[in-house]
């Protein structure tokens, strides 16, 4: 601005106050990284369901045979939760992720090159184990890139993109089944994780005020005005987290949400295959409906539970009422999923189910990072090992009703755990409620 002096004479412009740098979104990226891992993750651990038949057929495998095969991935992935999330907690993100997906990467490789059932059970759960502690880790990870407020939508998203690979991998997998056979299926997707490994070691830090491409403003943003500078680290209050109510109410809620999602990821394309005659063209277009419409839900669920908690303030409230409803109303859609005599109906109605379920995950997996503080891949790993035990009976149910030709039967149990889901997440759920200190 120019000003105009008594004398007529003109002053020299005064100059304004440097305006703040504008936040930088290193985080986004950061968290585009660690959402390919979801993807890969997934890949993974889901392909095996569209070479079932196959695999079953060439080892001569009967379904309670496969179901222990597919059973083998959780019980690895429960052992290894706790262990790999304190890692993730004691040595940082960057370290743990980068070495647990050359593991998994491996071991995804050498369920391609099984011989028989106990080299296919070892492979399965090697591959579990691998995977144990990517969610718990990547948790931390995100939790110190993040501010609160953005936590379920993070959530979402991430596991947005692990459902995305769930749908498209009937696509991706079939044309290579079809074309190449079973056993390449694994060594393509096992590689995708040496490529990952190496741009995640490279590009991430454990802490943006490490990172080159943060700035202050987003370290603000992040921070709150918190500082950002490590603290010394506390002994993993292991006592309190195990003797914690809360946390074993979250894990038991965990527990109902993957009993309900692990049968997408296991005996699904059978159902549809020998149950729906589908074939495995049809599979991959009208099989992904469902999975389609669960990424939506991730996204739904974590951003609805976000915007809540930004206008209230009161994380109870903002997670709660997104994932009870959800549940409730799962278990409702699954009913005349499995009674109907419709194909095409029971996708739909499988596929509003799954929507509805996946309106969980974003809040799920919020709430361990909201109770958490530091040692949040700890009590991440907690939750999810209690929900990979669960999870590890839904293929020895479905197989066991399935192989005695009763294909609605486990759909009916499923329905009254995920009421049982609703009524933990009503009642004995507090997000407001720290699990490693005393204070909220």
């Amino acid at each position: 601005m120019i000003h105009v002096l008594k004398s007529g004479a003109t002053s020299a412009p005064i100059a304004s106050p440097a305006s703040p740098a504008a936040p930088t979104r290193t985080r986004w990226l950061v968290l585009f990284l660690i959402s390919l891992m979801y993807l890969i993750c997934y890949m993974d651990r889901s392909n095996i369901s569209v070479a079932q038949p196959e695999i079953a057929k060439a080892f001569g495998l009967s379904k309670n045979a496969m179901a222990l095969v597919l059973s083998a991935f959780t019980w690895a992935y429960a052992l290894g939760q706790i262990p790999a999330g304190w890692l993730g907690d004691r040595f940082g993100p960057k370290k743990i992720l980068t070495g647990i997906m050359f593991w998994w990467s491996a071991a995804a490789m050498l369920t391609g090159a099984a011989a028989g059932l106990t080299s296919l059970f070892a492979a399965r759960f090697l591959l579990g184990l691998g995977e144990a502690g990517a969610f718990p880790v990547a948790s931390r990870g995100m939790q110190l890139w993040f501010p609160r407020s953005e936590r379920g939508r993070i959530q979402g998203t991430t596991h947005f993109f692990s459902r995305f690979a769930v749908a498209v991998t009937p696509f991706v997998a079939g044309a290579i089944l079809l074309s190449l056979g079973w056993r390449a299926i694994f060594f393509i997707f096992g590689s995708l994780g040496i490529v990952w490994s190496a741009a995640f070691a490279l590009y991430y830090r454990n802490r943006p005020e490490e990172h080159p491409g943060v700035n202050a403003a987003e370290i603000e943003h992040i921070r709150g005005g918190a500082r950002g500078s490590a603290a010394a680290r506390r002994p993993t209050p292991w006592k309190r987290i195990l003797a914690s109510p809360n946390m074993w109410s979250i894990a038991l809620g965990y527990c109902c949400f993957f009993f309900g999602t692990n049968f997408y990821l296991t005996w699904y394309p059978t159902y549809l295959r020998e149950h729906r005659h589908l074939s495995v063209q049809a599979l991959g277009i009208i099989g992904s409906i469902p999975l389609f419409a669960g990424m939506l839900g991730d996204l739904a669920g974590g951003s609805l539970s976000d915007l809540i908690f930004k206008r209230t303030a009161r994380a109870r409230l903002a997670r709660t009422v997104v994932a009870a409803p959800g549940f409730l109303l799962s278990g409702a859609f699954l009913l005349p999923a499995a009674s109907t005599g419709s194909a095409w109906a029971s996708v739909l109605f499988l596929a509003a189910s799954f929507f509805c379920l996946e309106l969980v995950i974003g809040p799920a997996w919020a709430v361990p990072m909201d109770v958490g503080g530091e040692f949040s891949g700890t009590v991440t790993a907690v939750m999810n090992m209690a929900g990979a035990l669960a999870a590890s009976v839904t293929p020895l149910v479905f197989g066991y009703y399935f192989g005695k030709g009763s294909w609605m039967t486990p759909f009916f149990i499923t329905s009254v755990v995920m009421v049982l889901g609703a009524l933990i997440w009503t009642f004995l759920i507090n997000p407001e409620k720290s699990v490693v200190d005393q204070t909220a």
